[in-house]
């Protein structure tokens, strides 16, 4: 019996079928003139899309969950960038249902279209991300009212998410006034959901908890029961530490499941749409540090820069970077409040420095906790030794 040529996709063919990688400038390298016609010789992305075949490779929208500051709106940026792909942010906070003040469904697709230029074949192939989409469940107590920027918003995006035809105004004609219209199939387009879902590891506590109820004598040695004991515990604790608490939350947060989102405020076919479920867990302090210091644009360098304008060198001690660190950590704003605490840390040094004769600035373990001032090093700029050098030789 006669087997039928098999075929290997690489992962960049994959995303091709899918529409998601359609924009990559990704060239396949043919042999000149010793190229041969069978198709067992062809790439993947040729052989999926010929029409010798009935496979259809569907999209798979991603919900992002996780505390604030932890990278989700950073990752989704860097994957759109790689992918060479049109790329859309929405706000879900101003959105709202047809005819009410505030932002339409059909404005996303209008924000990713301008991001193509216009061009629909790669609009039709972009991702767009749903940012604060938390922000958007029902509120508990109103069901009986029309909840238009809630329950009403997840409503409308139905459609939208699983693939229909939207109308977006064509470039230059006022949204208000029906001028010509940009016919866009969401098929392919990939949603990206992103939300801290903030109370959600209670939610999840909680039906652990249950699952353990009225079966038999109930233990306390089951990893369900056991996380939520010490998720409970390490909130009621003062002594607690930060990071034990985040390290509770995150074993909670990678047990999520489906119907602790609609309990949480998401409609079931809302929920239904988001196949993948991925949890994000908080930033410990060796990742903070790492922040700070390690990408091209980290702040330490930033500000270094900064004050290298003044012809003054920053420096900064290990002790200082994990103590920041350690402060981020406890306000509970990841990532994002590292600047925070690098802006009120800084602050008197970026006053002091301009026209000054200090030539280094070095911060330490005890000006962090504010026990101390940065110590300045004071000395004659490279300009005045030159000016003076030159005024002696003459």
């Amino acid at each position: 019996m006669e087997q039928g040529p098999q075929y290997s996709f690489i992962p960049r063919d994959l995303l091709n079928i899918n529409g998601i990688g359609a924009g990559m400038n990704y060239q396949t390298h043919e042999m000149d003139g010793r190229r041969q016609g069978t198709s067992s010789n062809s790439l993947g992305s040729d052989i999926l899309d010929s029409n010798l075949h009935e496979l259809r490779l569907e999209k798979s929208n991603i919900l992002l969950l996780g505390p604030t500051g932890s990278g989700k709106t950073l990752l989704i940026k860097t994957l759109a960038q790689c992918l060479d792909v049109p790329f859309a942010i929405c706000d879900c906070t101003t959105l709202t249902q047809a005819g009410y003040v505030g932002e339409d469904i059909e404005s996303v697709i209008a924000k990713l279209l301008q991001d193509a230029n216009f061009n629909t074949e790669r609009a039709q192939s972009g991702i767009v991300f749903l940012d604060e989409v938390d922000k958007i469940g029902a509120v508990p107590g109103i069901h009986q009212l029309r909840d238009v920027g809630g329950e009403g918003v997840q409503q409308a995006m139905l459609k939208m998410l699983e693939g229909t035809i939207v109308n977006v105004p064509e470039r230059g004609s006022p949204r208000k006034l029906r001028g010509e219209l940009v016919q866009v199939d969401t098929t392919n387009i990939l949603f990206v959901a992103s939300g801290a879902y903030n109370g959600l590891d209670r939610l999840i506590s909680r039906r652990k908890n249950e699952r353990y109820l009225g079966f038999g004598v109930p233990t306390s040695e089951s990893a369900g029961r056991r996380a939520a004991s010490l998720a409970d515990l390490a909130n009621q604790s003062a002594e607690a530490s930060a990071e034990e608490d985040n390290r509770e939350k995150d074993i909670l947060l990678r047990q999520v499941e489906a119907r602790d989102l609609i309990d949480f405020g998401m409609i079931p076919e809302f929920v239904g749409r988001f196949p993948v479920l991925v949890p994000f867990h908080s930033l410990n302090q060796e990742l903070l540090v790492r922040i700070l210091t390690e990408p091209k644009n980290s702040l330490v360098q930033q500000y270094q820069i900064l004050f290298g304008m003044d012809k003054v060198d920053l420096s900064f001690s290990s002790g200082a970077l994990n103590c920041i660190a350690r402060l981020a950590m406890e306000r509970k704003t990841g990532a994002r409040g590292l600047r925070a605490i690098m802006e009120n840390l800084l602050l008197e040094a970026m006053f002091e420095v301009p026209g000054s004769d200090i030539i280094s600035c070095h911060i330490s373990e005890e000006v962090v906790m504010g026990k101390t001032q940065p110590v300045f090093i004071k000395g004659k700029r490279f300009e005045e030794e030159n000016i003076e050098a030159f005024a002696e030789a003459k």
